[in-house]
């Protein structure tokens, strides 16, 4: 792969893994397995490591990920809470420990299960509990205490009154109490979570903390963040220790000096997480020693003495009995393949995408080969690959012609996807309305794919616009419409006018804008005619846009048949202004690091602030530092960044900086 399609490459993955991390770890609803996203940041971090120039600190390689809610206070964490490396080999494995033995050439491991849960830091004082907060970014998390006092297995009084303590657990469902919650949800009619973790993630996150007691949350505790008044020389002894406090500490851990021994571990766990009461994701090998920690430090994501190993999804297989092609509001053409069904995870699996062109011929395709199916859960399975070919087959073609419409397909350069060249193709513009009106764009109630395609087949509508024009008598005739029913969809249509620019933008449906680009789009530019305006060079100077995400934005807004839409859109009286307080990202770049006592802000407070304002804080000095936020006591962060000449402030200093007017 050259550079070029390298560059685009990356731009497109970190889009897809920031849309996907953002549902997973912020709004608890994830649409993708997590082998799935692991082979998409694997991916790009081999990129990113073959092309060093195309790292930037945004990268999700770089950073910790978890957004911070309105619901809770932000906490600064004394002691990050750093996320790990993953493997996904044996040999993986065996590449750590000789990384490891480069430094200590005698290591002691401990290997224990990684839970599927939600990641905290619990803080005591005099050995009463004083505080809880979720992992959030690794630097500043949230504030749930009262959710986490309704869980009983974490102690409210230590057994012995330490001056202070903070341990790091994982709050978990357990399955039995999981399917009875799904159970419940279904039977109310409610949307019932995914899995576990995300029943775990949202119970936790719950302002209310009657509904988290009534989830029967559970935890386990792994890790030691800071202890005073004792001295913990180990992992193995950490553990102990807090479990000694009244911690409920991973249900079981095993300390060896052989990677053979590790690896077998490894495979043990791997055997029996089906038999145990919780999900786990991996196992997780930690160097035991914290001297020998110190001695081989972290990179600036990950630290250098302990890895993840992921367990692969389970595979099956079965019998391809037929291709079907599916049309999208693109035009692109996907082909799913049809299957004798196969249980996989617990669900019956009968149809897996076959994604494209290329990935039909790499893998050699044909009706009535004998393949291997994978899924780690209950969405998007796929062939991982080929056991026998059926005997004298042809390897599938893909049409030349679309199927909803018979136009020509074609496929663009440097594209794995066969696209339908005619933009009147039915399926298209069906599949545009759906988009128009879907949750996350227009969020138009009542109006999903089956009303849509009745107004579509009855000729009432064809493009979204023709939405606002509907006449009442004609929705009230469609099938199982009726007059309540005719009149709160109308009413969710005229409400739709109200939504914010960067909804109006992303309903357009460009190719490579997604949510967040829409909403960078809205609060760079305030309105829709600044954006019609706006060259590729000013599109690309957001922060979070590249170039070819520049290029097709300008593209479409270029297209008479684009201006056109808008200008419906606008005459029928959508509004096109962001509504949004425009972005003030004053400290975009910076990095702050707070010591001392504040006149009057608490650390999480200022944290808070910092993070608004577009900067990031970290806990200890170092020559990328931007700024340290001193108070009194301030101690050594305060020495260090005086021996690097980092600039230091008192809070005075830092709140004119916060009075200023913003540069735009």
């Amino acid at each position: 792969m050259d550079f070029e399609a390298a560059q685009q490459r990356v731009e497109a993955l970190r889009e897809r893994i920031e849309y996907h991390s953002k549902r997973y770890y912020d709004e608890d609803a994830p649409e993708i397995e997590d082998d799935e996203f692991d082979v998409l940041t694997r991916e790009l971090r081999e990129l990113e490591a073959e092309y060093p120039q195309l790292i930037t600190a945004d990268s999700y390689t770089q950073r910790i990920h978890g957004e911070l809610s309105n619901l809770f206070t932000p906490v600064a964490h004394e002691v990050p809470l750093a996320s790990l490396q993953d493997v996904f080999s044996l040999e993986e494995l065996r590449e750590f420990d000789a990384r490891v033995r480069e430094t200590i050439p005698e290591p002691v491991y401990v290997v224990e299960p990684k839970i599927d849960g939600l990641s905290i830091a619990l803080e005591y004082r005099d050995g009463q509990f004083l505080r809880g907060a979720t992992r959030g970014d690794g630097q500043v998390g949230e504030d749930v205490s009262a959710n986490l006092r309704t869980i009983r297995s974490i102690p409210k009084k230590l057994k012995r009154p330490l001056p202070r303590i903070i341990v790091r657990g994982e709050v978990y469902m357990p399955r039995q109490s999981f399917a009875a919650l799904v159970e419940g949800q279904e039977l109310n009619g409610e949307k019932p979570f995914k899995n576990p973790r995300n029943a775990a993630a949202g119970s936790l996150r719950q302002k209310d903390p009657k509904v988290t007691r009534g989830r029967n949350l559970d935890i386990f505790v792994f890790n030691l963040q800071l202890i005073e008044g004792e001295t913990v020389a180990s992992h193995a002894s950490s553990l102990e220790c807090m479990k000694e406090l009244g911690f409920h500490i991973i249900p079981f851990y095993t300390c060896t000096a052989s990677i053979d021994d590790v690896i077998a571990e490894v495979e043990r766990i791997g055997t029996v997480r089906g038999t145990l009461p919780f999900d786990i994701d991996g196992a997780v090998v930690k160097v035991d020693d914290f001297s020998q920690r110190e001695q081989l430090g972290s990179t600036s994501k990950f630290p250098k003495w302990a890895v993840a190993y992921k367990y692969p999804p389970e595979e099956k297989e079965t019998t391809l009995l037929d291709v079907e092609i599916n049309v999208g509001r693109t035009g692109v053409l996907t082909p799913t393949g049809l299957f004798e069904p196969v249980t996989l995870a617990g669900t019956t699996v009968s149809r897996a995408t076959l994604h494209n062109e290329d990935f039909i011929h790499e893998k050699q395709l044909a009706v009535g080969d004998r393949v291997v199916l994978r899924k780690a859960g209950d969405i998007i399975p796929e062939v991982v690959r080929v056991v026998s070919h059926q005997e004298g087959a042809p390897v599938y073609q893909m049409p030349h012609v679309c199927p909803s419409c018979g136009a020509q397909v074609a496929r663009e350069e440097d594209e794995a996807a066969l696209r339908c060249t005619n933009p009147e193709c039915p399926a298209q513009k069906l599949r545009n309305l759906i988009h128009f009106a879907s949750r996350d764009a227009m969020d138009i109630e009542g109006l999903g794919p089956a009303v849509l395609e009745q107004l579509v087949n009855n000729g009432l509508v064809s493009y979204a616009y023709e939405l606002y024009s509907l006449d009442r008598e004609a929705v009230k005739a469609l099938e199982r419409m009726g007059e309540k029913s005719a009149d709160n969809l109308l009413a969710a249509i005229e409400k739709s006018k109200e939504c914010d620019l960067f909804r109006v933008i992303f309903s357009l449906g460009i190719r490579h804008i997604g949510q967040k680009a829409a909403k960078l789009l809205a609060e760079r530019f305030g309105t829709m005619e600044a954006i019609l305006s706006a060259s590729a060079e000013d599109i690309a100077a957001i922060d979070g846009f590249g170039g070819i995400m520049a290029e097709s934005a300008v593209h479409f807004f270029s297209l008479p048949q684009s201006r056109h839409f808008i200008e419906q859109l606008r005459l029928a009286g959508v509004n096109m202004t962001c509504k949004a307080e425009r972005a003030d990202v004053r400290f975009a770049g910076m990095t702050f690091v707070l010591t001392g006592t504040l006149p009057t802000l608490k650390r999480e407070e200022a944290a808070a602030l910092i993070e608004q304002h577009g900067g990031k804080t970290a806990g200890s000095v170092s020559k990328k530092t931007s700024i340290v936020l001193a108070g009194e006591d301030a101690g050594s962060k305060l020495t260090k960044a005086q021996q690097l000449g980092v600039r230091i402030i008192d809070e005075e200093a830092f709140m004119q900086m916060l009075e200023a007017e913003p540069d735009n």
